[in-house]
């Protein structure tokens, strides 16, 4: 589905940057925004292992790469809005401050949530991925085929 007709596209997106994002940069941003919303912990944060999967040219018949671990938690804020998140490796912290951001962002708090932790956090991660394409394009190599003429 694209995003114009995807009712979650917007959680989807912030789900992403907050799993993408580096444990310490979260608490960092959580810690300085100075949150502490009373909520409910629905399931604790917990460590486990899922299967990725991979397929070659990303075209290919798909095949299970390799596991890989991760952490997931589910809070419910008193006002009713349930949050969630997975986050790649064992943080449980990182787990339970994107759970808690998850669920603030469906309240009337979401332009401020967004702007303290979201939009900081994309915003290192555009800025990471431009810097990784500007080191791979620097190691680009242009062949060319020159074509010998008949004598």
């Amino acid at each position: 589905m694209d995003g114009s007709t995807d009712p979650n596209a917007a959680r989807k997106a912030w789900l992403s940057v907050l799993a993408k994002a580096p444990a310490d940069a979260v608490a960092d941003l959580w810690t300085r925004a100075g949150y502490a919303p009373d909520h409910t912990v629905l399931r604790a944060p917990e460590i486990g292992a899922v299967m990725v999967r991979g397929r070659a040219g990303a075209v290919g018949a798909p095949f299970n790469l390799g596991e890989m671990t991760v952490t997931r938690c589910s809070v419910r804020l008193t006002s009713g809005e349930v949050g969630h998140g997975y986050v790649q490796g064992r943080s449980k912290d990182h787990a339970l401050h994107a759970a808690l951001t998850d669920a603030l962002m469906q309240t009337d708090r979401a332009a401020a949530v967004n702007d303290a932790i979201i939009a900081p956090l994309r915003d290192a991660h555009d800025t990471r991925k431009a810097v990784r394409a500007a080191k791979a394009a620097a190691t680009k190599v242009d062949f060319f085929t020159m074509v010998r003429g008949e004598d």
